[in-house]
């Protein structure tokens, strides 16, 4: 038990003082100590008077100072945030005998906060705060102590790009608080749709189509942005953004980003606005025709590739489209990529220009001198040619005859005697071949070769070789229930008629010869423009029976004819 004396000027002590003075004494003493000693739990201000490595020295206005861990005042790249004089507020959360009074700034920011909150909640919910960082399904906001803030009240139209709002500073409503579990839930939207409804009305009222307004783009989309114009949103699309090509609304938007675009629609009963900003700009194509006549040479830059063609920029806001047909005089372009790439620059004629469609056509090929011009000067009919198998098809060959410069050997063209299905029965793509030119199509761009006029037609020939009455030997190449057809050499052919097989009734071909059969025949008639030979087997024999005859009648003595003249006479008789 304290045993408390009177201590005199000097310290010493006095005499004991009896019982009554003793307790009058001792409860001003411990009242006075009461006044000298803080509250604890309670918030107080003080002022650093030393800063060291590990510990803040306070004066709170007591006897003893108080210490404050430095650790408390490091920011987040470590260095210490206090300075001697700073006036701080910090919580005793004890007494100690050799320290003095053990101090906590974090806990007085911490009760301070929650106060805070505490008022904000009875003011209406609206807190100031700083959001921090990204959690699962929102964010956290630093309001003195972490409250949470979900994804979806962060913003009346939440940006993809979450990391925009990091940093962001404002005013946020407390939705839920439960101070026991530290959860405070917090809402972003609900201030922004509060602070919008309140000037909502002014800007409908005085919004006309056709107007120019200013506006803060607020969120960038794939095909646009969506623009505060105080209180309400337009939509700027992305076709509206120039009058020359845009990639992506990002390319040229950025959220905060200032504007100046033109009242395109206003749906004042649904509050939807469309905007633009190309509308605030000259209509660049208006001067078109008088920029750009047709025929005019031009230069651009490829902008983009489509199977069908490429697009060219010839200045901004004005693209061209070069059709591949327009691409190349001689090679036949599938695909513009493969003549053109994106940032080419490239020289181009004007073909046409529709204004209503805003189109203009343009041409590469026109630029150089077109080579089918002087093809027909160069290869007139007839002229010879030697050149390689290019490409084949069921129905011919492309034989090139100079750089780009192809010419078509039709099937019907390849032999005079051979029937050929396909080209490739008979070459090889990437051989040598010699062809005749038989016709130059300039308009059409076309070159018709051919390889069986390399040699005189056998037709041609075939009257005077196979003259009526001509004794001739075949092999049989087929059979058909009306006749024999029989090989005389390459590529000609003679019909024995089932009727001029024999003199008696045959049946059947089939019955009187097979096929590779050699047989003997008298050509009856020629006809190279249908090229046709008739043969008869049957002609042989009755010449022969009249030759057999004569000879016989001139063993007597009374005819000195020939096998040969009476076979001619033979089938002289049998003609009349």
């Amino acid at each position: 038990m304290v045993d408390f004396k009177r201590l005199d000027a000097a310290g010493e002590d006095n005499e004991e003082l009896d019982g009554e003075q003793q307790s009058s004494e001792f409860a001003a003493l411990f009242t006075e100590s009461l006044k000298d000693r803080p509250e604890r739990d309670k918030i107080i201000e003080g002022t650093v008077v030393r800063v060291d490595q590990d510990t803040v020295l306070v004066d709170i206005g007591l006897k003893s100072e108080g210490h404050v861990p430095t650790a408390e005042f490091r920011d987040a790249d470590g260095e210490v945030s206090v300075q001697v004089g700073d006036k701080i507020r910090v919580l005793m959360t004890r007494q100690d005998g050799k320290k003095g009074y053990v101090l906590s700034k974090k806990k007085a920011d911490y009760l301070s906060a929650w106060d805070k909150i505490g008022d904000a909640c009875q003011e209406g919910g609206i807190i100031e705060g700083t959001i921090t960082g990204k959690v699962n399904g929102g964010f956290t906001v630093d309001i003195g102590v972490q409250a949470f803030l979900p994804s979806s009240q962060v913003d009346i139209r939440p940006s993809s790009d979450s990391d925009s709002y990091i940093g962001v500073q404002g005013r946020f409503k407390v939705i839920k608080i439960n101070q026991r579990r530290d959860n405070i839930v917090l809402s972003r939207r609900a201030v922004l749709e509060e602070e919008r409804a309140s000037i909502r009305d002014v800007t409908l009222e005085k919004l006309e189509e056709g107007q120019i307004v200013e506006g803060t783009i607020k969120n960038v989309t794939d095909y646009g942005a969506f623009v505060d114009l105080g209180g309400v949103d337009g939509l700027l699309h992305v076709s509206d953004l120039s009058w020359g090509r845009v990639g992506k609304p990002t390319d040229v938007l950025k959220p905060g980003q200032q504007i100046t675009a033109k009242v395109l629609k206003f749906d004042r009963t649904k509050g939807k606005i469309s905007l633009g900003i190309k509308q605030t700009l000259a209509d660049p194509w208006l001067d078109v025709p008088a920029k750009f006549p047709i025929g005019g040479r031009v230069s651009g830059r490829v902008v983009s590739l489509m199977e069908y063609g490429a697009f060219v920029e010839l200045e901004p806001g004005i693209e061209g489209l070069i059709h591949v047909s327009e691409m190349s005089w001689t090679k036949r372009v599938r695909r513009a990529a493969d003549v053109l790439n994106i940032g080419d620059e490239v020289e181009t004629v004007i073909l046409g220009i529709d204004m209503g469609n805003r189109k203009i056509s343009l041409g590469l090929k026109q630029v150089s001198e077109n080579p089918w011009t002087t093809i027909a000067e160069k290869y007139p009919a007839g002229t010879r040619i030697e050149g390689q198998i290019k490409n084949m098809t069921d129905f011919g060959m492309f034989i090139g005859i100079e750089d780009g410069i192809d010419g078509l050997v039709h099937v019907s063209d390849m032999s005079w005697t051979k029937r050929i299905k396909h080209p490739g029965d008979v070459y090889e793509k990437g051989s040598l071949v010699q062809a005749v030119v038989l016709k130059v199509d300039v308009e059409n761009e076309r070159l018709s070769l051919g390889i069986k006029q390399l040699e005189p037609d056998p037709w041609s020939l075939a009257p005077g070789k196979y003259r009526a009455g001509a004794l001739v030997t075949g092999k049989v190449t087929s059979l058909t229930d009306f006749g024999i057809f029989v090989e005389l050499e390459e590529g000609i052919e003679g019909l024995i008629h089932v009727s001029e097989l024999s003199r008696e009734k045959v049946a059947s071909a089939k019955e009187f010869a097979a096929i590779g059969d050699k047989l003997e025949a008298v050509v009856l008639s020629c006809d190279p423009k249908e090229r046709r030979i008739s043969l008869s087997i049957k002609s042989v024999h009755v010449a022969a029976e009249k030759a057999d005859f004569e000879q016989y009648m001139g063993s007597q003595g009374e005819s000195t004819s020939t096998f040969g003249d009476l076979l001619k006479k033979g089938l002289n008789n049998r003609t009349n």
